[in-house]
């Protein structure tokens, strides 16, 4: 059925929307977002989180404590699924931390001018998640002290790294990608590290912001390096959305097993990604706005905008689930024609379905303008996005593992409560890291939103 005029008048102010409330100017701007960190009050609801928070890091403590005493046999991974809960969560939580370059970086260099109000905490969640997936290949290793072998360092023994190897490519994928998020982070930082500094009232916190703020005075030539320095290290960045999660995918699609040995996995792969870590913006944002009041910085345009991006990549992800199950077939090869029905009719197949559900299904309703308006449906839509991109993982790994090609050999996977622990603990990592961002720095760029607010001045004068 056509849209009648009045709903296509809606859904026309609806997309023009203003970015940022009305009635704001620079000092507004300045005082509402430095006020978060600087008002001295703690919400009781960040304490309680924090806590919540903080017992889950312990848990995550101990848990790592007791595998290096243990050994790697504490958990579910045995003959022949080798490959378990750890490169299931490093995989996810790689993927969680690419929206944030993909708003910092790429929508920066096309001069979007609506990710202002989210690229602050979208490139710290960036920065949390890679934190968070760093540690599962280290203790998925079993001698996590011998991390240091991936390195090419000049050493007597002559025992340089294999760089064939696909723990290598992360090595230095994940690396680099870390380095440049946490320098584009950190830059993007200076400014409002210096507006922090210059309104603090007690005299340690205008020493550490002082401290952090590295000389910044607001001259011409700092604003002119500043612009400098964010446009090349954008420029770096994009590329490495593109690269890492390529280079996280060669680790699956190099192997001759079943399931992974396939061309179409980088793509594939960065596009789950962006859908992911887009999930995970909207997660977080939602009870942002609402907790901290900003229903003016992040409005309903910020989130119908990531509502349209969530669906556009929820779409190629569904290509990709498509064109897996036709290869499999087309291919002839009896091994990858079985992989594929023992997924959709094994023993591993209720969660197949539920991610189809999660990862295609429920992203559907998002063509809906009427859903999109809704605050409560992107949130619930983004939780279910979270755990079926979880479960995709979970579903490449073991059932490509746990039926190869011997009968003799085939095998269930089930996780233990030190998988189960590990893994919980490393989403209290994650929140505790939040919690800390939240309170500390200011979660919106108030530099960003001084200048939404003078491009907004301007046109109002030209009309």
């Amino acid at each position: 059925m056509a849209d009648s005029p009045s709903d296509k008048l809606a859904a026309a102010e609806f997309a023009n929307a203003p970015i940022l409330g009305p009635g704001h100017d620079f000092a507004s701007v300045t005082d509402k977002i430095s006020s978060i960190v600087l008002s001295g009050r703690t919400p009781k609801w960040w304490i309680v989180g924090f806590l919540i928070s903080f017992a889950l890091v312990m848990l995550l403590m101990v848990s790592v404590t007791y595998l290096l005493v243990a050994g790697v046999g504490i958990w579910g991974i045995q003959i022949p699924i080798g490959w378990g809960f750890a490169i299931i969560n490093f995989v996810w939580w790689i993927g969680i931390g690419h929206a944030g370059t993909l708003i910092s970086a790429i929508l920066l260099l096309l001069r979007q001018q609506w990710r202002t109000s989210i690229n602050r905490f979208a490139e710290a969640m960036t920065l949390f998640a890679v934190s968070c997936a760093g540690i599962f290949p280290l203790i998925h290793m079993g001698r996590p002290w011998l991390g240091y072998w991936l390195f090419p360092y000049p050493d007597t023994m002559k025992m340089w790294p294999n760089f064939r190897s696909p723990l290598v490519w992360d090595a230095f994928a994940v690396s680099t990608y870390a380095t440049v998020s946490l320098l584009f982070w950190f830059i993007g930082l200076i400014p409002d590290l210096a507006t922090l500094r210059d309104r603090a009232k007690n005299r340690p916190a205008k020493m550490i912001y002082g401290l952090l703020a590295m000389g910044w005075r607001g001259s011409a030539v700092h604003w002119e390096r500043h612009e400098t320095a964010s446009l090349l290290l954008a420029g770096l960045a994009t590329p490495l959305v593109l690269s890492v999660h390529t280079i996280v995918s060669f680790d699956f699609a190099i192997a001759i097993v079943p399931g992974w040995h396939a061309t179409i996995f980088p793509p594939y792969f960065v596009a789950g990604a962006i859908y992911a870590g887009f999930a995970m913006v909207l997660t977080l944002s939602i009870p942002i706005r609402k907790l901290f009041r900003l229903e003016d910085f992040i409005t309903m345009r910020h989130l119908d905008n990531m509502g349209k991006v969530l669906l556009a990549t929820g779409l190629i992800v569904g290509y990709g689930y498509m064109m897996e199950a036709f290869s499999a077939f087309y291919s002839g090869n009896q091994y990858e024609r079985f992989m594929i029905l023992n997924r959709m009719t094994g023993p591993y197949a209720p969660m197949y379905w539920i991610l189809i559900a999660c990862n295609i299904v429920t992203p559907q309703f998002l063509w809906f303008r009427k859903i999109r308006s809704k605050v409560g449906a992107l949130f619930a839509i983004a939780m279910v996005v979270n755990m079926g991109m979880w479960l995709e993982r979970f579903v490449i790994v073991v059932t490509s593992l746990h039926r190869d090609f011997l009968p003799s050999s085939w095998g269930l996977y089930y996780p233990t409560r030190w998988d189960i622990f590990t893994f919980v603990g490393t989403i209290g990592l994650f929140l505790f890291l939040v919690f800390l961002f939240l309170r500390y720095l200011p979660l919106i760029s108030i530099f960003e939103m001084r200048t939404l607010v003078a491009s907004e001045e301007e046109k109002r004068a030209a009309e």
